[in-house]
Parts: structure tokens; C-alpha cells; sequence
């Protein structure tokens, strides 16, 4: 997992092919405009969703995981409380791999909470548990899905 703000995001272009693709849609001028949807970026190897949700509790909430796509979260508006937890530390999985929707879902609780400011972006790969839109307001996010392991 990693945790910083945009003005940074060139520090991590080396880490994922698909990295530099995924920061330049979210430096765009535009994007606090964008309407919810699914963007495409890079076919299906780089794509974001941009959400407007309503926060949940923590008791509603499951740590996640996914195998393919590594999640690059970015609040636009309002705090999203995200918590974290190693995979490899998870015990209690709730159901299997789905592949056809990247998830699978556990019911541990986090290691770690982390209150996530609008302008802060997290990066969680397919080793970072995460239980992510934990709020008592609305939360306006964008998520960039970057294949793990880009062709």
C-alpha cells in the first residue's frame, strides 16, 4: 500500500507500466467535473471509475482483494476512511476468487485505519487487503484499475 498526494504520483510511474497512464487521467483539469462512469485509459489494461457514493459503517463493510488490477483510489470529495490488512494475514475469507469480477472478500477486521483527504491518493495491490468508502457523508472518488501484470 501506498499512501501520498498527486504532486508526487511521478515517484511511482516506475513501479507499473500502466502507472503513467493512470496518473496522467488524474491530473486532468477536468476531472472533479467528470460525471460517474467507467473511463477507458488504456484499453482494458488501464481504466478508471469515477463514484459518488454514500459512505458505509465499518460493520458493513469487507476487506477486499484483487488479483489482476491494482486499485489507485483518489478522493476527489469528502474523507473515505480506508482499512487495510496484509492477504497474507487474512484467515476468514468469505467466499472464493471471483475472476470475472476481481474480488474476493474477507471478513477479518483491518490492521490499519486511515482517513483519506480529498487530493490523497492510495495504492493497493493484489497483496493489500483494503475495505475501502468508510464515511458517515458522501464520498467522490475516482478508482484507477491498472493491470498487475501489463503485455
Amino acid at each position: 500500500m501506498i499512501v501520498d498526494i498527486l504532486e508526487n504520483a511521478r515517484l511511482y510511474a516506475p513501479l507499473n507500466k500502466g502507472f503513467t497512464h493512470a496518473f496522467e487521467f488524474l491530473e486532468r483539469p477536468d476531472l472533479k467535473r467528470l460525471p460517474p462512469n467507467r473511463y477507458e485509459i488504456d484499453d482494458d489494461r488501464v481504466f478508471a471509475m469515477v463514484s459518488i457514493n454514500p459512505g458505509r459503517r465499518k460493520e458493513d463493510a469487507q476487506l477486499e482483494t484483487h488479483q489482476k488490477y491494482i486499485d489507485i483510489q483518489l478522493v476527489l470529495a469528502g474523507t473515505d476512511t480506508m482499512g487495510w490488512k496484509p492477504e497474507a494475514l487474512c484467515s476468514k475469507p468469505c467466499r472464493e476468487y471471483n475472476p470475472e469480477a476481481d474480488v474476493r472478500f474477507f471478513a477479518d477486521e483491518p490492521d490499519i485505519w486511515l482517513p483519506v483527504e480529498s487530493g490523497t491518493f492510495v495504492i493497493f495491490f493484489p497483496e493489500d487487503a483494503h475495505m475501502p468508502l468508510i464515511s458517515a457523508g458522501e464520498i467522490h472518488k475516482v478508482v484507477v484499475k491498472v493491470a498487475a501484470e501489463p503485455e
